[in-house]
């Protein structure tokens, strides 16, 4: 393997470990012992249901390009599964605010260790009945453990002000740490110690299994609106009302939808962009130090979160880096030569791994700051239930992207993916001056309550 990898996998492990071992007292919130143990608790289970996540990443494409199916075919096959994320989200959603969410994390370790099970299986159909019951998984994945985090944090009494301290070492943890191993777990498993692409799917079920265990023996059951009266369709109205009566609720659903859709069609791209010509890469390598990208970017949220910087601000630089950085193949595209056929990876291809780890890096700062936002925005009664609705443009997006992945050149999917950040930019500009408005007017309605009345 190139010593290019190493440099910027130890440059990267270098930034993040001066950034954690630097921070100050402002930095740092003092927290009572009660909320240490609920957070790390929540952490550990997190951080095991992202690596049965993490496991499978490195090696999706590259196991089915191995049972010999073409681009197409795999693009089909992502298609089944953010297009059944998209049908059943919004129904998981609701069931776990009216079920329980306990029961929907329980839900959710079953059907992606399911979803494993079936990529032992070179059969097409076998594969697609996979990523179906993945594409449920992932709705449960992002829904139903954020919103028993934080019904279970405010039902202890704990200060809001600290989720964004659990949010923070989620990602961290989770998104970061969690995922460079992995990836390297990954490539030992599939490569160093040849399982095969298959080993690392097998590892992701028994993490799954350890991670449903500790949820079964120590947390409680939580709700949304759990009222008798209420079937499915009136929690849809409920949510489609909160989405559709409060514009900060709809900018932040158009924002996540934006950026999470241009994320997703990142996965599916990253690996034919650095390899064009069928160039030597390290995916499990290339895979570790996306992670570590997204590690630098959680440890830089967690400082701004503890400084009480305002999310709505600085997420629009976010937004712009991104832009830019997706940019970067339809540029090198026309500046760079294309390497030999079967080579190493190419200058071009290096100058877009350098600009994916900024990406990564802003998807990082991104999961912390949405979870904080939505902490903020989305009422309790139908929080798993709008956050999938949140979840049926980004999937619908990424559906038609991967539909037409033969259709169009690879340039031209990056370049949309970059106009889709930079509207995700403005979108936030609004989002924050709209809050402003909201909190001015709110503190002006209270000073009007306070003063005394004229005798």
């Amino acid at each position: 393997m190139e010593v290019f990898y190493y440099l910027v996998f130890g440059g990267l492990a270098a930034v993040v470990a001066a950034l954690e071992l630097g921070k100050s007292g402002k930095d740092r919130v003092a927290t009572p012992t009660a909320f240490n143990s609920f957070k790390n608790n929540y952490v550990l289970v997190y951080s095991l249901m992202m690596s049965g996540d993490w496991l499978q990443g490195p090696y999706v494409y590259y196991l089915y390009s191995q049972y010999g199916f073409d681009k197409g075919d795999i693009g089909r096959l992502f298609i089944a599964g953010f297009g059944s994320s998209m049908l059943f989200g919004t129904i998981v959603g609701s069931l776990a605010d009216k079920q329980g969410r306990k029961r929907a994390c329980i839900t959710y370790c079953i059907t992606y260790i399911l979803s494993c099970i079936t990529k032992h299986s070179p059969q097409y159909r076998i594969l697609m009945i996979g990523r179906v019951l993945g594409g449920i998984a992932t709705s449960l994945l992002f829904s139903a453990f954020e919103s028993w985090l934080v019904a279970e944090h405010n039902k202890r009494g704990f200060d809001p002000q600290w989720l964004s301290i659990t949010f923070s070492k989620a990602i961290f943890l989770g998104n970061g740490l969690v995922a460079i191993v992995a990836g390297l777990f990954a490539n030992l498993l599939a490569d160093n110690l040849g399982f095969g692409p298959v080993a690392p799917f097998d590892a992701a079920a028994c993490f799954l299994a350890i991670g449903m265990a500790i949820i079964l023996s120590s947390w409680g059951e939580n709700y949304g609106d759990a009222s008798e009266g209420k079937d499915l369709m009136a929690q849809f109205k409920v949510a489609a009302k909160a989405i559709a009566s409060d514009e900060k609720i709809a900018l932040l659903g158009a924002i996540q939808s934006l950026f999470e859709g241009s994320m997703y069609t990142f996965v599916f791209l990253w690996t034919p962009a650095l390899s064009p010509n069928d160039e030597d890469i390290p995916h499990g390598f290339i895979f570790a130090t996306f992670m570590l990208s997204s590690m630098l970017g959680s440890s830089i949220a967690s400082r701004l979160l503890a400084r009480k910087m305002k999310v709505e601000s600085y997420m629009q630089i976010v937004f712009s880096i991104s832009a830019f950085t997706l940019f970067l193949p339809v540029v090198t595209n026309f500046i760079v030569p294309p390497s030999e056929k079967g080579s190493s990876i190419s200058f071009g291809g290096s100058l877009q791994l350098l600009g994916f780890c900024i990406f990564e890096s802003c998807v990082g700062i991104f999961w912390p700051s949405i979870m904080k936002m939505r902490s903020q925005y989305i009422p309790e009664e139908a929080r798993s239930t709008i956050m999938n609705f949140f979840r049926i443009p980004l999937n619908l997006f990424v559906c038609v992207v991967l539909y037409n992945v033969n259709a169009f050149p690879i340039t031209v999917m990056f370049g949309m993916c970059s106009i889709f950040l930079f509207i995700a930019a403005i979108l936030q500009r609004r989002l924050m001056v709209v809050s402003d408005l909201h909190r001015s007017t709110k503190a002006t309605e209270m000073t009007v309550e306070d003063e005394p009345l004229n005798p």
